[in-house]
């Protein structure tokens, strides 16, 4: 493999909603999964969470991640590349477009290429936190530690 991946990782994410670019870069059956495989409670809160097919999907949820936040920063702070993966970390600050509010969280992204272009695409964050920026109001009650009593936030 002579293509330097991490540039066509980061190509990538410059080109989140042009799908040209993206049909270019990604295998035509590749997979997204954006924060987890399932979770219909997040789902309700973050409508593109969950497990996606096909270059012609990211568009839709970057656009649907840009109507519920703007970016502030995000920054790549270390890659790793090994064989046919790589691995990008650093931090995103977004800022909720219906309440305002601002959050900071890591990320850690992983992208597995068949030949040159990418076929699986994972991306993981502080989940609690980004959709903790939409909160409006009331509790959660948790019970965590076996020991402990249960705590409300």
């Amino acid at each position: 493999m002579s293509t330097n991946l991490t540039a066509v990782v980061q190509q990538l994410l410059q080109n989140t909603t042009n799908l040209k670019v993206l049909q270019q870069l990604m295998t035509p059956d590749a997979t997204y999964v954006s924060l987890n495989f399932d979770n219909p409670e997040l789902k309700k809160i973050e409508p593109w969470a969950g497990t996606h097919k096909g270059p012609q999907a990211l568009p839709e949820v970057f656009a649907g991640i840009q109507r519920f936040w703007k970016t502030l920063d995000f920054k790549v702070t270390d890659s790793i590349e090994q064989g046919s993966r790589v691995a990008l970390f650093g931090s995103f600050t977004y800022k909720s477009n219906a309440t305002g509010k601002e959050i900071t969280s890591p990320f850690a992204l992983l992208a597995r290429f068949e030949r040159d272009k990418v076929a699986h695409l994972q991306f993981l964050e502080d989940s609690y936190g980004t959709a903790g920026s939409f909160k409006t109001g009331g509790a959660s009650r948790f019970h965590s530690d076996p020991s402990g009593k249960e705590i409300e936030v």
